[in-house]
């Protein structure tokens, strides 16, 4: 059976943990690739799977670019693209559940000052247009794969990439960053140069656990710890909490011949959350789901209900700030 599939996925369930909770899951792709769909109908089975998810938010996955045109701007058609969703799911004639009400895409910002136009016609195209991700990730081992925008070392503090950083700012966009944990103070430096735009700190910082990392990580954790001690104090940056399920991570769900319970997923990855959430506090803090990513450990109702069981001593408050309204807040949502 093959990993990843409903088959294999299915061979777990749960009792959805309380159901009527509203949720906004900010970060999940769409993609059509000859051996993996995920459209519409595959993310509405899954947010339509027990948990009240109200709206969610579109990151950037290289995903319909435009075929033809200038290099720079063949991105704005995955925000062509999926808008086209986002009015799709706004009709009602899917359900109530508003997927895409956020777009997050991507510009490339080494381009300088002429990523502006990169971002303006972004935002013409769709008033959903958030924000970018102009994923960081890069390490020097063959054994972790960087990102796929094919990031250089020391991508943050590049001079001509926080100048095309600035035009965010100029035009009240946000930044969602990908990165591993090795670059987590680079990031804080970067995020200390801009406060007045939010940045949006996406699964943990990328806790490596694979090639020179594995079996690593009673070491690796409290360097992590204090760079994330250091980048709560930078108050523009909400922390996106999920996507640490994912092979990179080193935990080893996708290698089972089951897929994870939402006990094992807090009792491997309970100390991050509980971290994060006690560094930056509930109000700057949300949980997602980064599927169909994290697909290949968890289901997307399982991994709500450990994102649940995580935050089972908060407030009625806290719990709207963790899993709706610092979402909406970060990214604007009407």
């Amino acid at each position: 059976m093959a990993i990843g599939t409903p088959e294999w996925l299915d061979l777990v369930q749960e009792e959805i943990l309380a159901p009527e909770l509203p949720i906004c899951d900010p970060h999940h792709h769409l993609w059509d690739h000859p051996q993996s769909r995920y459209l519409l109908d595959e993310l509405l089975a899954d947010t339509g799977s027990g948990h009240n998810v109200v709206s969610t938010v579109f990151v950037e996955c290289a995903s319909m670019y435009r075929a033809d045109g200038p290099e720079a701007m063949r991105p704005v058609g995955e925000t062509e693209f999926v808008n086209g969703i986002a009015a799709m799911s706004a009709s009602g004639q899917y359900g109530g559940t508003r997927a895409c009400l956020g777009i997050v895409g991507f510009a490339d910002l080494t381009l300088g000052t002429a990523v502006g136009d990169v971002l303006d016609a972004h935002m013409t195209v769709s008033a959903r247009f958030k924000g970018i991700r102009h994923a960081a990730g890069w390490d020097a081992s063959a054994d972790v794969r960087n990102s796929h925008t094919h990031p250089f070392e020391h991508l943050l503090l590049d001079g001509k990439f926080r100048e095309g950083f600035a035009e965010l700012g100029r035009r009240g966009l946000s930044f969602d960053a990908w990165l591993y944990h090795t670059q987590i103070d680079e990031f804080t430096d970067l995020a200390r140069a801009f406060p007045d735009t939010t940045i949006v700190f996406d699964h943990f910082g990328g806790p490596l656990g694979i090639g020179p990392y594995e079996g690593k990580r009673a070491e690796i954790f409290p360097v992590w710890a204090k760079s994330i001690s250091e980048l709560a104090r930078c108050p523009n940056v909400v922390a996106k909490l999920g996507g640490l399920v994912m092979p990179i991570n080193g935990f080893g769900f996708h290698k089972r011949e089951r897929p994870a319970t939402s006990d094992e997923i807090v009792a491997a990855t309970g100390d991050y959350y509980r971290h994060v959430l006690d560094c930056f506090g509930p109000a700057r803090c949300m949980f997602e789901s980064n599927f169909p990513v994290d697909k290949q450990s968890v289901s997307y109702a399982v991994l709500w209900n450990a994102f649940k069981k995580l935050a089972s001593g908060f407030s009625a408050t806290e719990k709207a700030d963790v899993f709706h309204d610092t979402a909406a807040r970060a990214y604007r949502l009407d």
